[in-house]
């Protein structure tokens, strides 16, 4: 993760239709707010860019000494229908009026309503259902419970393995990092589970290996028969990049999870609810998933997660046996209800469609500038990261794409800290309400920062 200095620069006011910067970065009284903070909460909570977030209005966040930024961040790709939409908040305010603040699993009707609203949106409503959980790992931790239950219920303990890909990002929790491809990740688990497998994702980039034989081959040269494989699991595109798969790959993928009666699980927590200029991504390939976890962007405020599946597994276990102790809570319930109301009327995926085709065409524009810093670009709708490489080479420069971050941030243009495997890619992820007037000026301000780090 990346380290920011807390040593206030002064930087080059800036006033503009979305943006304004009127101190030096990090502010100066800001600094008394981060030491306190390190002393009530751990370092792991310290790795964003240095500032306080005070306010936030549809594609920008300010903070309370005047400074505003266009957000490329959407709090890590939850806030697709914008910040703080007036339609959420009512919601919520109705609901605490109400005096309705938790239910645990007594039945209330948000939670009917939202229930059925994701039940529509499956890709077979009729033969799926929605449990409603609090985060994208407990999603994803329910989706390997399901899929493993799914095997051993129906063929026996032989069939066990559970297949995901390197550099997938599911989770923080043990299931979801046992499922998760990045080693360092996990070394706190020593020993592992030997039937969590992963096989190398077909991203053309780190791996340029794109071909359905290398799963293959991968599962053969560990041992592993198609029969023994309980389910497989991959992020709809993966979060260190994006990266995507080849549309041909997820179709064969399909196919083999379906002549060996395999659980196709697909990650949706970030990808979901309009991001990549579809509904959920799975849909650009073509592909019916049997689970689907969901998250972050289902409300695009409070807590909430979902997996949606079909009812045969969905239906494994007894009654009280699958719940959460905020499953529906009413609250998160309200927002995710109103979101998905937003996302429809204000037609918001269509927008990131439109929105996206600029935005990865003047992105790769900009990539293409700098090939020997910038290595590559990827993108769809309104997500996208570039990764900054060494030198002519493929080897992560991590350093550069703080820089380049930082210097965003000086400018008015606000990202989360670089990510990929060794904190290389610099992602952008915009609320999908954002105008293309805001946009091409984010654009601009990127390049620039650009230019200013790497012609240095």
């Amino acid at each position: 993760m990346a380290e920011y200095s807390l040593t206030p620069v002064n930087v080059p006011p800036v006033s503009t239709k979305f943006r304004t910067i009127k101190t030096a970065i990090p502010v100066p009284e800001s600094l008394p707010i981060f030491e306190k903070l390190k002393s009530s909460e751990p370092r792991s909570m310290m790795g964003q860019p240095p500032i306080i977030w005070h306010s936030a209005d549809n594609f920008t966040v300010s903070d309370q000494w005047g400074n505003r930024w266009i957000d490329w961040s959407s709090c890590v790709l939850i806030a697709n229908a914008g910040h703080g939409s007036k339609e959420i908040k009512e919601a919520l305010t109705n609901i605490i009026d109400q005096g309705l603040l938790a239910t645990y699993v007594f039945v209330h009707e948000g939670r009917v309503q939202l229930t059925s609203m994701l039940q529509e949106i499956a890709p077979e409503p009729d033969n799926y259902q929605v449990f409603l959980l609090s985060s994208g790992s407990e999603a994803t931790e329910n989706c390997i419970k399901l899929a493993k239950t799914y095997a051993i219920e129906k063929h026996g303990k032989s069939k066990k393995y559970f297949v995901s890909f390197k550099n997938a990002f599911h989770g923080r929790t043990l299931g979801a990092q046992l499922a998760g491809g990045m080693d360092k990740q996990k070394s706190w688990i020593v020993d592992g589970d030997s039937t969590f497998v992963q096989i190398p994702f077909p991203d053309g980039y780190k791996n340029e290996d794109t071909s359905f034989d290398l799963f293959l081959k991968t599962l053969s040269d560990k041992g592993i028969r198609p029969e023994e494989i309980a389910g497989v699991m991959s992020e709809s595109y993966q979060g260190v990049g994006p990266d995507f798969m080849p549309v041909e790959y997820a179709q064969k993928l399909e196919t083999f999870c379906r002549k060996y009666d395999i659980v196709l699980i697909m990650d949706e927590v970030q990808a979901g609810f309009g991001r990549t200029g579809k509904m959920f991504t799975f849909e650009h390939y073509g592909i019916r998933p049997d689970l689907i976890a969901c998250g972050k962007g289902i409300s695009s405020s409070l807590p909430i997660s979902a997996v949606i599946g079909r009812k045969d597994i969905m239906g494994l276990y007894a009654p009280g046996s699958m719940t959460s102790t905020h499953s529906g809570s009413p609250l998160c319930v309200a927002a995710a209800i109103e979101n998905l109301k937003l996302i429809k009327k204000d037609k918001l995926v269509e927008n990131a469609d439109a929105m996206g085709k600029i935005m990865c065409a003047e992105l790769k524009r900009i990539q293409q500038k700098y090939p020997d810093r910038l290595g590559c670009f990827q993108g769809k709708g309104l997500v996208a990261g570039i990764q900054c490489v060494k030198p002519g080479t493929k080897t992560p420069d991590a350093a550069t794409a703080v820089d380049i971050n930082l210097k965003c941030l000086q400018k008015g243009l606000l990202m989360f800290a670089p990510v990929g495997i060794a904190g290389e890619c610099l992602k952008i992820a915009p609320p999908l309400t954002i105008t293309e007037e805001a946009l091409k000026e984010s654009l601009q301000v990127f390049e620039e920062a650009c230019d200013e780090v790497l012609s240095a």
